[in-house]
């Protein structure tokens, strides 16, 4: 059992959901303050979450006026016996019932339509009626105007129709602040269908096609404010069909369950649909049910199927419910143990996020990053796609197979990710001539957008790349095995880098390849320009977009991709998973093909492991001055965060280029997979030293941790082979891992790449699951310290709602690593300030307390794992998953400017002109046809920071394997 510690108490919570990947936040605007500043203007949006002895109060303060507010005390009262508790994000107290709120320093300035988060905690009994006096520097500020509220309340979710049949759509609309409903329109995803001026507000369309349709349902008020509904998935069948709910059936052993059937369309006389098992496990049968019969009058009425299950077997079986002259309907049943509650609970969010009405996947079957299209973070659309998602899909369908003993879908997956995000031959056509003594030509990492392009200099030295050779001869190609980071599924931008195919433009159908980040770690997702990976000057300007990013004489045209190593190390570990638990079942061989590739994509994952430009390690000072690498000393051995590798389109062009990356961060590193694919024997790479490279790693990789702790016990930012991205010389006294140099916010600055807990969760999930499997001392030693401090600063309410850190704020640095005597880095400290409900990082974050509890034996870390896991099952569920309310204060940045040189001019695939006075909007003008749009364009105006419900794919995979974790190792 694990010895009982100390731990401080448990503490504060509330501010707005953020957190996905990269997150862009809010950057405040800098400048001076004007001599006589303009009378503030200002509103307040006040939220709590209330369990009737206490409750949490996030307030929203945006500034409504044209001149920033530089320091900020907000004041007000409540009329009832509310007693603070602890407070956030600014300085609380509280004299009777008036209270006064102090801004924390860091978040003192807010800048003309900007807004900041503060939030406190309070006890009290009684009524506890809202404040409505708010002041901000003794001026009186005014509630923002709330938009309406809209729900789709026809169709039903999941719901399928005949092709040509009617859709009935309906929607409810209350307007606030005395305002009055002017308008609903009705969409299919950004397609406008149809407008209904008058309530009760409804339309029937007979137009949609055959295949899986978004619907929602969007209200305007008579001030101007709009909202959107949930999206509803619908199903439009070729013709009539048997409908059967949900698709996805958990069974425990001994009980019953049961789905609905009815039909998709009115028949003209009775039909009999008639349920028997097809296939899988005879352990479940039908015992109600069997045989249903539906009229003209009562087709539409849902009737149940009974299944039962015996009291012992586990494994999954498909039931088809079938009916003369109708397309029949599918059920996949599993029988799952007694106990096994979270199980049905993974076998549930499941079905939610594979039933293809539900939006998460596009019709290839690739995941969106979410089920909603206006959505800004690392992809800048909500239906372009990351390697991230692809790798959470393998771990999904990993998860899948161990639950229902069906390994086809986990192979699928690994499938429809070689076909779709690792690229083909013909994507990377000149592989063949790339030169490993001479991997590629040096440019400078620039602090700024606006100091590009980088000027490329032959006279720096590069090291030579040791891995190329020994990969072709393993694999018998020069191609590379990795995911390209970032793909733009709908081909919403219209470059059509379909795998295989070089700028097709817009007409072309299916996924395109795209790239973004290129200029600087100051180059916020907020000041990209997109750019085809295959740029044949077909867009963008002369040089198609190349000259935008490097300097050069003249231009070729070619193709590149980047691959982020987080994902293809999480790809790995879900093969590791899926091959432990199908062994475990004696279905191994089922995989093992899918498995060898895992260990192939594993090995040139090591590209990873380089400085950008093959130099040594350690002490490198000066572009020129820092010397080439002449092997394996090129290499630190963790998960840096990204390599490239590019080449001319032209065949007979004769040239090709690798890099690495000279920066790790702390969340990146995977000692999970780095476990995997140097112990594990199904996973052990043919190249003839990536066995033991990955084992060097492993090691590397705990060290890293160990150095990067904090006294309080998370993780700081990591280090830097190349200072600035160019070889600077570090500031004096910077401390050093192995030489290579501390860096707070490695690879991005806007906002700092430090500041998420997601990275935390993530990255101590990788550590806790190596540590289950192994027991690995060190591995103890970071958790234990981790989960202490992590532990502190997570909230449970009485409702079972939660808050646990969002954004970290950091000083000092790490001691210099000695690792015969690693240091408590007492000097180095993490404070949180603000926190957050966010359903995937709380789900990751579980899943680091669930392997943790099961070999350490700590109970309070399994029991708030539960909790949590608990809290959002409960409090958080639609139709369509998990998922909380998430304030956006960043999309004020939709107008922000984006670097163009002076004199260039250029355009998009859509016509959109690139030059100088090209903003992050203007240039994808899509957005502005998305039934969001009028949130951002309101709010751009001076209006309320808008509120969305995001279903990204990797936070409802990550619940769902959350649960399906709980159930496997603490159930």
């Amino acid at each position: 059992m694990h010895p009982p510690r100390k731990r401080r108490a448990v503490r504060r919570l509330w501010t707005a959901a953020v957190a996905a990947l990269a997150l862009p936040l809010t950057m405040l605007s800098t400048g001076s303050t004007p001599a006589q500043a303009a009378a503030v203007q200002c509103s307040v949006d006040y939220k709590t979450n209330d369990w009737g002895s206490g409750f949490t109060a996030d307030l929203t303060i945006t500034n409504r006026g044209t001149d920033v507010i530089d320091g900020w005390t907000l004041t007000y009262s409540y009329t009832g016996n509310q007693k603070l508790g602890n407070g956030w994000n600014g300085t609380w107290s509280q004299s009777g019932q008036a209270v006064t709120v102090k801004d924390a320093g860091h978040n003192g300035r807010i800048a003309a339509g900007a807004a900041v988060s503060t939030g406190a905690q309070f006890t009290y009994s009684g009524s506890n009626a809202a404040p409505t006096n708010f002041a901000i520097n003794g001026t009186s500020c005014t509630g923002a105007h709330q938009p309406p509220i809209t729900v789709l309340t026809s169709p039903a979710a999941g719901a399928v129709y005949s092709q040509g049949d009617a859709v009935p759509l309906a929607a409810t609309a209350a307007a606030a602040d005395d305002a009055t409903i002017s308008k609903v329109e009705f969409y299919d995803d950004t397609t406008l269908l149809g407008t209904d001026t008058t309530a009760p507000y409804s339309l029937s369309v007979s137009s949609l096609t055959v295949g899986s349709h978004s619907l929602l349902a969007k209200a305007y008020d008579s001030l101007g404010a709009s909202a959107e509904s949930t999206p509803v998935g619908i199903t439009v069948a070729s013709g009539p069909a048997v409908v059967a709910t949900p698709a996805q059936l958990p069974v425990q052993q001994g009980r019953t369950a049961t789905y609905d059937v009815k039909l998709s369309t009115q028949p003209s006389a009775g039909v009999t649909v008639t349920t028997a098992r097809a296939s899988g496990n005879p352990g479940l049968s039908v015992t109600g049910g069997a045989s249903l019969t539906f009229t003209p009058s009562n087709w539409n009425t849902a009737q149940k199927v009974t299944l039962t299950a015996d009291a012992s077997g586990t494994g999954s079986a498909t039931f088809e419910s079938t009916a003369t002259g109708h397309a029949k309907a599918t059920v996949t049943a599993t029988q799952i143990a007694a106990t096994k509650a979270y199980d049905a609970r993974f076998l549930e969010l499941y079905g939610k996020i594979t039933n293809p009405a539900n939006g998460y996947f596009s019709p290839e079957g690739i995941p969106y990053h979410s089920v909603e299209t206006l959505i800004v973070e690392a992809p800048d659309h909500g239906h372009e796609t990351t390697s991230e998602a692809y790798s959470y899909l393998l771990w999904l369908q990993a998860m899948y197979g161990k639950v229902t003993g069906d390994w086809s879908k986990f192979n699928g997956a690994w499938e429809i990710m070689e076909k779709y995000m690792i690229p083909t031959h013909a994507d990377q056509p000149t592989n063949s001539f790339y030169n490993a003594s001479k991997p590629a030509t040096y440019a400078p990492e620039l602090d700024t957008p606006n100091e590009y392009p980088a000027k490329l200099d032959t006279g720096v030295p590069v090291g030579s790349d040791p891995i190329a050779g020994e990969l072709k001869s393993a694999y018998g190609t020069d191609d590379v095995y990795g995911m390209h980071w970032l793909q733009d599924v709908d081909n919403t931008y219209g470059y059509g880098n379909s795998p295989g195919k070089c700028e097709a433009g817009p007409s072309d159908t299916g996924p395109s390849y795209i790239n973004t980040f290129q200029r600087g770690a100051q180059e916020s997702v907020w000041e990209t320009v997109p750019q085809p990976t295959c740029d044949q000057f077909k867009y963008g300007g002369t040089n198609g977009y190349l000259d935008l990013f490097t300097g050069d004489a003249s231009y070729a045209k070619q193709w590149k991709f980047t691959n982020a190593p987080d994902a293809d190390a999480r790809a790995v570990q879900a093969a590791y998973w899926a091959d432990k638990w199908a062994d475990e079942q004696g279905k191994g061989g089922e995989i093992s093909a899918t498995v060898a590739k895992a260990a192939k994509m594993g090995d040139y994952l090591r590209y990873a492991m380089y400085d950008k430009y093959f130099k040594k390690v350690g002490n490198c000072v000066g572009a020129s001055s820092c010397p080439a690498g002449t092997g394996k000393d090129a290499s630190h051995y963790l998960l840096s965060w990204y390599y490239a590798w590019g080449g001319a389109t032209d065949t007979s062009a004769g040239w090709a280029w690798r890099i690495g990356s000279s920066h790790a961060h702390g969340g990146y590193q995977n000692p999970m997979a780095a476990y995997a694919l140097s112990s594990y024997a199904d996973l052990k790479p043919k190249s003839a030293t990536g066995q033991a490279d990955w084992a060097k790693s492993l090691d590397r990789q705990i060290e890293f941790y160990r150095w990067l702790q904090s006294s309080e016990g998370a993780i700081a930012g990591g280090a830097t082979n190349s200072w600035a991205g160019r070889y600077a010389t570090p500031p004096a006294g910077k401390s050093t891992f192995y030489g290579m140099y501390y860096d707070q916010q490695p690879v991005y600055h806007d906002p700092p790449s430090n500041q998420w807990f997601g990275f935390q969760a993530w990255s101590m999930e990788r550590v806790a699951e190596y540590y289950q499997q192994t027991g690995n001392a060190a591995a103890k030693a970071v958790l234990d310290k981790w989960v202490d401090w992590a532990l502190s600063e997570t909230t449970v309410n009485p409702d079972g709602t939660y808050r646990i850190p969002s954004t970290l704020q950091w000083s000092g640095q790490p001691d210099t690593w000695n690792p015969s005597s690693p240091s408590a880095n007492n000097g180095l400290h993490v404070s949180v300030a603000d926190y957050t409900n966010d359903v995937g990082v709380a789900a990751a974050y579980a899943k680091t307390l669930t392997y943790y509890a099961d070999r350490s034996g700590d109970t309070e870390a399994a029991a708030t794992a539960k909790a949590l896991l608990d809290g959002m099952w409960d409090n958080h569920q639609d139709d369509l998953g998990i998922a909380v309310p998430e304030n956006r204060a960043d999309y004020n940045r939709f107008d922000d400017a984006i670097y163009i040189p002076s004199g260039w001019t250029g355009t998009m695939p859509n016509g959109d002109a690139i030059n100088s006075s090209s903003t992050f909007d203007s240039i994808r003008s899509f957005y502005e046809d998305d039934p969001a749009w009028s949130k951002i364009e309101a709010y751009l105006a001076g209006g309320a920071v808008p509120s969305f419900t995001y279903h990204r794919f990797w936070a409802q995979a990550d619940i769902a394997l959350a649960m399906g974790s709980y159930a496997e190792l603490l159930e």
